[in-house]
């Protein structure tokens, strides 16, 4: 019965089936031309840890900037974290690193989801008597909106009946993904939207269902997976996602189920991920790897600016007449320092970027 309801709900379209073909064919492409050297791609993948960690834990609402999580993950094994920010951050690192490295050898099960839970949440006292374990209350999905209140998006499954569609939906994937009767995207795409409806922990199911995600397309064939960071296009692009989830979940459960809205929403990231993909693959300019606010905040040290002119953050704040927030500058300052594309000068408030 579970099987006929999730086989039944996923659309399938000739928009559908040819997003899912290009972002194969770039696949084969990844595979058949990539020319980087394994310490270049060790780089890329560290580098993927910061980004991608940074993304799943603000998502969350915390406030770590990419440069922030970087300087506290080389000081973690010296000094253990401090606060809830720094104990989700060392808990996802972890947790994507051990994705990224092992993923051959997990497997999707209910006691492979319950560990993941158990590592992202490993550094929380306050989590520590739940961790790993399956909520024992119901909860609900909140997104933030612009006027930073907190919205009710949908009330997910009750507690008692957690362990059952658990079971149902992983044993459905698997089922599918040894068959391939249904492209893998699709599954995929089809048990992480169960996943968060179920929303089976009390806390960290977004996060775990972005290590998931990274995981399954790995597992999947999506070799580049590691090197472009697929939960950094969901932070920026948070409010589709939310939106997504909300459209796919209304009617969740019924006879009247789809999950289009959501298949959309995630082709849409995946496509995105390619094209990043495919810009280490064809062109090795840093600068082609920015997204389009990191490119104008970039932009402000162009060859119009007076050589060796340093900038401060407030300035370009000012400069770019608050059409990026500030801590979106930061973090774009991060990656673009990270690029080697600017260079930092003095520490505190008197930083200052410089282009090198």
């Amino acid at each position: 019965m579970e099987e006929n309801r999730l086989n039944k709900r996923i659309p399938l379209s000739q928009d559908i089936l040819a997003r899912i073909s290009k972002i194969d064919q770039f696949q084969g492409l990844w595979q058949g031309s990539l020319r980087l050297s394994p310490q270049i791609l060790g780089r890329l993948k560290a580098f993927v840890i910061i980004t991608s960690t940074g993304a799943s834990t603000r998502i969350e609402g915390a406030k770590m900037t990419d440069e922030e999580i970087a300087r506290f993950l080389r000081g973690l094994k010296n000094q253990p974290p401090k606060g809830r920010d720094q104990e989700e951050v060392a808990g996802y690192a972890d947790l994507i690193a051990r994705v990224f490295d092992n993923w051959k050898t997990i497997k999707l099960t209910e006691g492979w989801i319950q560990q993941f839970h158990t590592i992202l949440l490993q550094f929380s006292e306050k989590d520590k008597m739940h961790k790993g374990k399956y909520k024992d209350g119901d909860n609900t999905v909140v997104m933030e909106n612009d006027k930073k209140e907190n919205v009710v998006l949908f009330n997910p499954t009750h507690s008692y009946l957690v362990k059952a569609e658990m079971l149902a939906a992983t044993e459905w994937a698997n089922g599918q993904l040894q068959s391939r009767q249904i492209h893998p995207i699709l599954v995929i795409a089809n048990f992480i939207f169960e996943f968060l409806a179920i929303h089976p922990f009390s806390d960290g199911n977004g996060r775990v269902s972005r290590a998931l995600t990274n995981l399954l397309l790995l597992q999947a064939g999506y070799s580049y997976v590691p090197y472009v960071s697929l939960d950094e296009i969901i932070e920026q692009t948070k409010v589709d996602y939310y939106l997504a989830l909300r459209a796919t979940q209304k009617n969740h459960g019924t006879d009247r189920e789809d999950v289009a809205p959501w298949v959309d929403y995630f082709l849409t990231a995946l496509t995105e991920q390619t094209e990043r993909a495919r810009k280490i693959v064809s062109d090795d300019q840093p600068e082609k790897l920015l997204s389009e606010k990191q490119k104008e905040v970039y932009q402000l040290f162009t060859e119009d600016t007076e050589k060796g002119k340093e900038i401060g953050v407030a300035e370009m704040v000012r400069l770019l007449n608050g059409r990026i927030e500030r801590e979106t500058i930061k973090q774009a300052l991060s990656r673009l320092v990270k690029l080697k594309l600017l260079e930092r000068v003095g520490q505190g408030r008197g930083t200052r970027y410089v282009k090198i």
